[in-house]
């Protein structure tokens, strides 16, 4: 049986982790190989974007377990390929029983494949336009600490709501602040492993390497 305190969880291979991802191996397997490492590949932060939003109202635990099925439906998230689907496509993937099949969500994928395109042309490149919202890591939005209870102090944040309203703004949908902070989060721009999981010294060192 895996061991708890503070908001870590310490199972047989003796690494203390965020609470969140006992369990399951692919969920454990996630938290230590992806969750949080900061990602600038546009493809792949268009993908994380997209399947937050999917998970709204789900859990990401249903959205991790059909992600190699999302991938193979939406080109892996090629900005440019989703953004040339249309009527027949979005047909195409409600009947495609292996991912999410919500009319709203699908076509909020292609349109905002679209709008991805835009914020490529203005900024150069997805990566560009959303580090450069990356706050202070001792800043005032982050916790001094960071813990179980700070984060779930935390479903949105003055960033994630300047960016989903910016986002909104420019055309996207399926992208509100709490949404925003859960992508946030996945692609690296706060680190949100609790103190003293395995992971979390790892990542911060990933983090300044990409700011050096």
């Amino acid at each position: 049986m895996p061991r708890t305190r503070a908001g870590l969880i310490t199972g047989a291979d003796a690494h203390p982790r965020c609470w969140w991802c006992e369990g399951d191996e692919q969920y454990r397997d996630y938290h230590d190989q992806e969750w949080g490492a900061p990602v600038t590949d546009d493809n792949r932060l268009f993908e994380k974007i997209c399947l937050e939003g999917f998970q709204a109202g789900l859990s990401w635990l249903t959205i991790l377990r059909k992600r190699d099925a999302f991938r193979r439906a939406f080109a892996d998230f090629e900005i440019d390929r989703v953004a040339r689907f249309n009527k027949a496509s979005v047909e195409r993937l409600l009947r495609d029983a292996s991912i999410v099949r919500h009319r709203g969500k699908i076509e909020s994928a292609v349109n905002n494949a679209r709008r991805a395109r835009e914020l490529r042309a203005e900024f150069g490149s997805l990566s560009a336009y959303f580090w450069a919202y990356e706050p202070a890591p001792r800043g005032r939005e982050r916790p001094r600490r960071v813990t179980r209870a700070a984060i779930k102090r935390m479903p949105s944040t003055p960033t994630s709501t300047a960016i989903a309203k910016d986002l909104k703004r420019r055309g996207w949908s399926f992208v509100g602040p709490t949404t925003v902070y859960a992508f946030m989060q996945a692609m690296g721009m706060v680190n949100d492993h609790v103190e003293g999981c395995w992971r979390r010294e790892p990542v911060e060192r990933a983090r300044a390497r990409r700011r050096a």
